[in-house]
């Protein structure tokens, strides 16, 4: 059985904290030439690089991200230890890594990860925004724990993962009050014409709305699209115009931005998955996180 050294590891580790081999040298008070050479054992031991060069810097590979994120975690429990045998209390707090699809409200993710940071065990959460597609293609190098998405993750990504279906809402319309008051009358027929902000055309909820709006024979004036949900809110309140939104979170979007419910359609359902390497979840707080999803938020 082959062991791994210990010795190469922190090498390794200590680079990557450091930011280079130079200032890891008089961190652990070697050569530069010490370190490279175990750190080129540690990569013959495991097989691959476990950093490549951009310029004249150094920068972990897929496999590097990966061990030192392992690393990270074994030097973390020899200090929790060395703690514990002093008779400190260790108190280090759960690491959780999501990553949000950028096209996911930003009270739907505060709702879904809220209860993370309100469990028992303290947690240290790390939230990263990007495409669907960037988000994938870290978990797979286990940069994260978990995506948050409003669609599946795609056939065409090829990164096997599984999805968990966190619950599914209506769509709502708001507007600012006498506007919202002026088109509730006739709705949805009132949104023919409408001054309207709508998400982006690359979204799930754009096209599921697109079709609502080709079956119900509306045509509202598209004032401006966004792929930021939230900045398409932000412009609800010095532009009069109509705007959706998940339903479950109405009362939230009416109180934070001074708008009103205009009607729903349970013709456009927005769904929201989280997604994982993992068939079955362990992780502590990404079960708090699909357990209140299911039960409270779009219960």
């Amino acid at each position: 059985m082959e062991w791994l050294n210990y010795h190469h590891l922190l090498y390794f580790w200590t680079v990557v904290r450091e930011g280079g081999i130079s200032k890891a040298a008089e961190k652990l008070r070697l050569s530069q030439p010490t370190i490279s050479a175990q750190i080129r054992q540690l990569e013959g031991v495991l097989g691959q690089r476990l950093f490549q060069r951009q310029g004249r810097t150094l920068v972990p590979t897929d496999l590097g991200r990966l061990v030192f994120r392992y690393a990270d975690d074994i030097f973390s429990i020899g200090r929790e230890l060395m703690e514990t045998l002093r008779g400190r209390p260790a108190g280090r707090p759960l690491q959780l890594t999501v990553g949000v699809a950028d096209a996911v409200p930003k009270l739907i993710v505060y709702r879904l990860l809220r209860p993370a940071l309100q469990g028992p065990e303290s947690v240290q959460l790390m939230c990263r925004e990007d495409s669907p597609d960037q988000l994938l293609a870290e978990l797979a190098t286990h940069a994260l724990d978990v995506v948050i998405s409003d669609a599946p993750a795609p056939e065409h990504v090829r990164v096997k993962a599984f999805n968990h279906l966190l619950g599914e809402s209506d769509t709502a319309f708001f507007a600012p009050a006498a506007l919202a008051t002026r088109l509730r009358r006739r709705f949805p027929a009132s949104l023919r014409d409408a001054p309207a902000l709508l998400p982006a055309r690359n979204t799930a909820l754009r096209r599921g709305i697109d079709e609502w709006f080709a079956k119900e024979d509306l045509q509202p004036r598209v004032i401006a699209e966004f792929e930021d949900t939230a900045l398409m809110k932000v412009f609800s309140q010095a532009v009069p115009a109509v705007f959706p939104a998940p339903a479950v979170i109405e009362q939230d979007i009416c109180r934070f931005y001074g708008v009103r419910v205009v009607g729903r359609t349970n013709a456009v359902r927005e769904r929201y998955y989280a997604i994982s390497v993992e068939r079955r979840l362990k992780h502590p707080a990404v079960v708090a996180i699909t357990n209140t999803a299911r039960e409270d938020v779009f219960k």
